[in-house]
């Protein structure tokens, strides 16, 4: 190591470690001890102070959401740290994009000084070193990749041989006390899978059992497993009809092993999303069945049979953009006719919905048109105060007169004409085919119908390019239409709607709060 710091006192230096179950394959000297030992070693030879020692034991480089790492950034922003050494460029990171970032950009913008020892990295002295780094950094982000790989690898020869590799078993299971990668029945959860499946099996909707397990205070699965939840919700601890619905069809309960049913998008990405079925992994006779196979069949046709009853959707203006304001989630919409047999859509808090008896939120349940219609008021107000007719005409003429441009094609007109007139004559050719006997019926009516289809689709093509000339002065007549019509169907145009509408919400004693996109609108 040749680096040289000629102005220690100047510098608060922060120490990176890094090391992942990965890295481990490496050898010993990439250990926590080895990093620390030869960090401390650099900054005593150096003189250096340092303002903290920041580990991440366990922590793959492609994830740079690691804890002491994002500790590090704070106090990077704090001004507190204006150094940040490591051992070598991977401990950074090992996504290149990222660490590139990190490199480049954000420590040097923030004044903060990196060394890389082992790479002899500085990126306070000019260095040829420092030239190469972006090389080592793609290096680092393709072994990341090809550990990735062999990972993914193993993995999925484990679950090609029924052997289980997921963090908690299913509802109803546990792990095997003494053998590895095997579950075994849960005697303590069992009975109530079994009795959900007998609810089931007797006919009992997905919801109407999930509100019957929540009136009896039974934990769910995540809540007996004692997992913690990140962004807990108004329903967190609830039993769902979603939840009863995934179990009743889960495989896993007639001694299959089911697994790969999500991915991974890629080895730099925590998102994972959801497979097709004949793409997951099953594995028949791996444990101990909860569910004989009959009546797991029996549930599922039951499960599957109900779900065309809950196919109808329903359009309208304010969809997608309408939540409660109590528990924040999408407000659901029904259909009920009224006195006089009229269908009416109504909306309805789906929390509430859903969780009825657990009394989590309102039914805030108002005309789908009463909101509408006070929306489309205030808008048509805000349209009113911003969008004037003058102000309009310039734009909407540019439009005009584009439009009558791209129109105006003299010699694509010409060409469609005689095109059409070509297939005309060959109809008429073939239908005296036809009386002469040369073409049978059959190959008439095929040889018709394409021609005439043909000759369609360019009588449509031609009836939007052969329009007439536009004085400058019927110009403007269009555009002065355009412009009155736009300003009538503002307020109710769904993609001007999304454009200045964030959400809707609306409140347990009915009232309505527009959130729009733009400040200064909601002050109008």
């Amino acid at each position: 190591m040749y680096l040289e710091i000629n102005n220690p006192t100047d510098y608060h230096a922060a120490l990176y470690i890094r090391l992942s179950k990965e890295d481990e394959s490496e050898g010993p000297s990439e250990s926590v001890n080895n990093q620390q030992s030869l960090l401390n070693e650099f900054v005593q030879q150096h003189r250096l102070s340092v303002y903290d020692t920041y580990i991440d034991d366990g922590w793959s480089g492609t994830n740079f959401d690691r804890p002491n790492f994002q500790r590090m950034i704070a106090d990077i922003e704090a001004r507190k740290v204006n150094m940040v050494i490591t051992k070598d460029l991977s401990r950074l990171g090992r996504d290149y994009i990222l660490t590139g970032h990190y490199m480049e950009r954000y420590f040097p913008e923030h004044r903060v000084r990196y060394i890389s020892l082992l790479d002899g990295i500085d990126t306070g002295v000019d260095s040829t070193a420092n030239d190469i780094t972006p090389f080592r950094a793609i290096m680092n982000d393709m072994y990341a990749k090809d550990i990735s790989k062999k990972i993914s690898s193993v993995k999925h020869d484990k679950q090609r041989k029924g052997l289980f590799i997921g963090g908690k078993p299913v509802y109803g299971y546990k792990m095997h006390p003494t053998e590895k990668n095997r579950i075994v029945i849960d005697e303590d959860a069992a009975p109530m899978v079994r009795r959900i499946f007998g609810m089931a099996l007797e006919g009992v909707s997905c919801r109407q059992i999930a509100a019957q397990l929540n009136a009896e205070d039974v934990p769910t699965p995540a809540a007996y497993a004692g997992l913690t939840v990140a962004n807990p919700g108004p329903y967190t601890g609830l039993w769902s009809s979603e939840r009863i619905s995934d179990m009743l069809q889960n495989e896993t309960y007639t001694g299959s092993m089911v697994q790969g049913r999500t991915r991974k998008i890629n080895y730099k990405s925590k998102k994972c999303i959801k497979q097709d079925r004949r793409d997951w992994v099953v594995v028949e006779g791996t444990h101990e069945p909860l569910i004989d196979r009959e009546t797991f069949d029996k549930v599922r046709a039951l499960v599957e049979s109900r779900r065309h009853t809950r196919s109808r959707t329903y359009d309208f203006l304010l969809k997608g953009l309408i939540f409660c304001h109590e528990c924040g989630y999408p407000l659901a919409v029904l259909n009920r006719k009224n006195a006089a047999g009229e269908d009416r859509l109504y909306f309805v808090c789906r929390t509430y919905q859903r969780f009825t008896k657990a009394g989590v939120c309102t039914s805030h349940t108002i005309k789908e048109e009463t909101v509408t219609r006070a929306v489309v008021e205030k808008v048509r107000e805000v349209c009113g105060a911003w969008l004037q007719a003058d102000r309009l005409l310039p734009q909407a003429q540019r439009v005009v007169a584009k439009a009558i441009a791209e129109a105006d094609n003299e010699k694509e007109i010409n060409s469609l004409k005689a095109k059409i007139d070509s297939l005309t004559a060959h109809l008429d050719r073939v239908y005296m085919d036809k009386l002469g006997g040369i073409l049978d019926e059959a190959d008439f009516q095929r040889i018709y119908a394409k021609v005439k289809a043909d000759r369609a689709a360019l009588e449509q093509r031609l009836s939007r390019l052969d329009r007439p000339d536009f004085s400058p002065a019927e110009q403007t007549d269009l555009a002065k239409k355009l412009v009155e019509r736009f300003l009538e169907t503002a307020s109710t145009n769904r993609e001007l709607l999304v454009s200045l509408i964030e959400r809707v919400e609306l409140t347990s004693d009915k009232q309505i709060i527009i959130k729009f996109r733009f400040k200064q609108l909601e002050n109008s």
